[in-house]
């Protein structure tokens, strides 16, 4: 018999997983959700909750970031906790090990966590067989990157080689320009940089649509290090482009509020509680400039069911969490949905 995962189970297991070193506790944790899962079923969700965006159809908002799972090794271990989208990667065409260790700090007080992992993966082809045998029916997507040793100008020539490979595989690939973990890769969110990307992207998937039938949503994934007028240019530069979509927004490399808690001259990317003002104020900058129509998936410091409200209310159509799952597990996925089928028996008693 199968039985739902509970939150209590999260609530008594991840106070000792976040004693142990960040890196270990993430794949203790994955390699135990991969033993167990087989046990669970996935969580029921409540009617009308469902969200139509860039041509795909989602159970609900909620899915998960980016980075948590680089390899697809836990797929269908993850999708057993009932996200309605994944989010494998960043992948890279060549595997690579990414930056020397330690690369990875926990800031507990903060509920966040700083990076620096640098585009770790085992490389395309093992995620591309890794997405063909898995059996999780959510929304797959794929994050594609740049190898750390291929010149940032050449950069176009990795995301090409990427989109060939997950092309028949993914329901939507996000091009990542906004890592701070791979040098100069940030470079690439401006306007020569992108056109460069993200063109040849639009070019390739042309060709493969017309092959296959099928065309695969792209999606930029932006930085929440970009001020008010860099932001503006950026959407009306995106809707020139007619990408399918923004995720809104990667990790912050601006550190000098923990830099006490952290080795001397620590770089990386911080993620968690500290930077959900910060993303919500992208991503209503963003939806301001872009209009309604124009599809935002909003990750960054989601860690509550009250920061995912904020969230969407912000203008958010989908949303990721990373670092708060890091954090509580399944219990923040319990309840965020739960708040969300809250919000939404809410909406109809008043009609």
């Amino acid at each position: 018999m199968k039985w739902r995962a509970p939150a209590a189970l999260a609530r008594a297991s991840m106070p000792i997983l976040t004693r142990l070193n960040p890196e270990l506790s993430h794949r203790l944790a994955l390699t135990g959700l991969k033993l167990v899962s087989p046990c669970w079923r996935a969580p029921e969700v409540a009617a009308g909750l469902g969200v139509h965006c860039f041509g795909l159809s989602f159970a609900h908002p909620l899915g998960l970031a980016a980075g948590f799972d680089k390899n697809g090794d836990y797929l269908d271990a993850l999708g057993a906790l009932g996200f309605s989208h994944i989010e494998l990667g960043t992948v890279t065409p060549r595997p690579q090990p990414g930056n020397p260790k330690p690369r990875m700090f926990r800031l507990r007080g903060a509920h966040a966590i700083v990076n620096r992992m640098g585009f770790n993966n085992k490389g395309v082809d093992h995620l591309v067989a890794q997405l063909a045998r898995s059996r999780y029916l959510g929304v797959r997507g794929v994050s594609i990157g740049k190898n750390f040793d291929t010149p940032i100008e050449s950069a176009a020539e990795d995301y090409v080689a990427c989109l060939r490979k997950v092309y028949a595989h993914a329901d939507y690939v996000a091009i990542n320009v906004s890592s701070p973990n791979t040098a100069r890769l940030r470079e690439l969110q401006g306007r020569d940089g992108l056109d460069r990307i993200v063109g040849a992207l639009l070019d390739t998937r042309e060709e493969l649509a017309r092959g296959s039938g099928s065309r695969v949503p792209l999606l930029v994934k932006i930085a929440p290090d970009l001020d008010a007028d860099q932001i503006s240019a950026l959407a009306v530069h995106l809707r020139a482009l007619q990408v399918d979509g923004v995720i809104a927004t990667n990790t912050s490399s601006d550190l000098r509020a923990f830099a006490a808690q952290l080795p001397p001259n620590q770089l990386g990317g911080l993620s968690g509680e500290p930077l959900h003002a910060r993303s919500i104020s992208v991503i209503a900058q963003l939806r301001d400039a872009l209009g309604a129509g124009f599809p935002i998936i909003g990750v960054g410091g989601i860690t509550s069911a009250e920061t995912a409200l904020a969230t969407l209310r912000a203008g958010a159509n989908l949303l990721q969490v990373y670092t708060g799952f890091a954090y509580h597990g399944a219990a923040l996925v319990e309840e965020i949905l739960d708040a969300l089928a809250a919000k939404t028996d809410q909406g109809a008693s008043t009609e």
